[in-house]
């Protein structure tokens, strides 16, 4: 296979096996680079040597037998170029404490971050945690798109952004990681392509809800056009760059996230608005709905900096204060007159 002068890098580890985290191992694996996919849980990972399927997380698809899968992380660190961090953003600071703790030089690897989130807590993005967590210098960027995974692992036509402050970070990472069937571009509006990859995952629930609810495409089109304004708000007193938002990673994710029905966070919208609760789905969930987790945070911020996020205050009420889907939805509709 025939690479470009950037794609030096030709060892890949995977740090997360979850749905996206084994797609991207399987994406990476089938270019010909030799990748290790790190899980935290040893007998998961004897389970998935000996079904050759990550049946929890990515059921269906087959993983390539090229594909090496590991639980010893120091292992994996010390024998890639290229980190590609997928863990879950609940679970971030833990498993980069992990990493930290392995005392592997990081400063001569490629790390690139796959995590949509805001950190509860702190209030800042993944790769704020990574920068804070990790020793510098890193060469860091961020990957986030329109990319349902098991479409991905498919081969479907997909696209996606990678953003770093380092154009040559970006650029070596987007060589190696694009192929025929995933088309990647590059951006240096982190922090854009970061807000835009969790707060679609917060729109993607109320449109879920809509669709529990019934109450048809006015409203879930309204939702999406709405949640998109709250999107480049937060962004917006973040600084990231307004532009950013009418591409891939703003309107294009969450237009995928609020439609597709394998969204896992549409999915869990569709449940609450069916009359379920949104404590006893979550708990009986496997896969992680992100923005069940990243409205807490959403929330803390459209406070602390006053912005009108009313989309994601009545998400958050409706999981974490027991609030009715319904009462929310009428009191969204209900709320002061104003000029769009």
């Amino acid at each position: 296979m025939t690479k470009s002068k950037h794609s030096k890098p030709c060892k890949i580890s995977v740090i997360g096996d979850g749905g996206w985290g084994t797609t991207l191992a399987i994406h990476l694996s089938g270019l010909k680079y030799d990748v290790r996919l790190w899980g935290a849980f040893p007998p998961y990972i004897k389970e998935m040597k000996k079904r050759g399927t990550n049946f929890r997380f990515l059921p269906g698809i087959k993983l390539p037998k090229a594909l090496t899968l590991s639980d010893d992380l120091k292992e994996s660190l010390e024998f890639c170029d290229l980190i590609v961090f997928a863990a879950p953003s609940k679970y971030t600071p833990s498993v980069l404490k992990q990493i930290k703790a392995t005392n592997v030089r990081l400063s001569n690897k490629l790390f690139l971050s796959v995590t949509k989130g805001i950190d509860t807590s702190r209030l800042i993005r993944m790769s704020q945690i990574i920068e804070q967590e990790l020793p510098k210098p890193l060469k860091l960027a961020v990957l986030s798109g329109p990319t349902i995974a098991k479409e991905v692992a498919l081969k479907v036509p997909s696209t996606a952004v990678i953003a770093s402050k380092n154009r040559n970070t970006a650029k070596k990472i987007q060589s190696i990681v694009n192929s025929p069937h995933f088309r990647i571009y590059t951006n240096n509006d982190v922090v854009g392509v970061e807000v835009g990859g969790s707060i679609k995952n917060i729109i993607a629930i109320a449109c879920g809800i809509c669709d529990g609810l019934k109450l048809g495409t006015n409203t879930k089109a309204a939702i999406l056009t709405r949640g998109l304004a709250e999107m480049a708000r937060l962004g917006k007193v973040l600084g990231a760059k307004p532009q950013t938002f009418a591409g891939l990673t703003g309107l294009g994710d969450l237009a995928t996230t609020c439609y597709s029905l394998s969204s896992r966070n549409r999915c869990l919208g569709e449940q609450i608005g069916q009359g379920k609760s949104a404590k006893k789905i979550l708990a009986s969930m496997h896969m992680v709905a992100e923005g069940a987790e990243t409205v807490k945070a959403a929330y803390k911020l459209s406070l602390k900096h006053k912005i009108d996020m009313p989309i994601t205050a009545e998400i958050y009420k409706i999981i974490y204060k027991n609030k009715k889907a319904k009462k929310a939805v009428l009191d969204l509709m209900n709320r002061k007159v104003r000029s769009e």
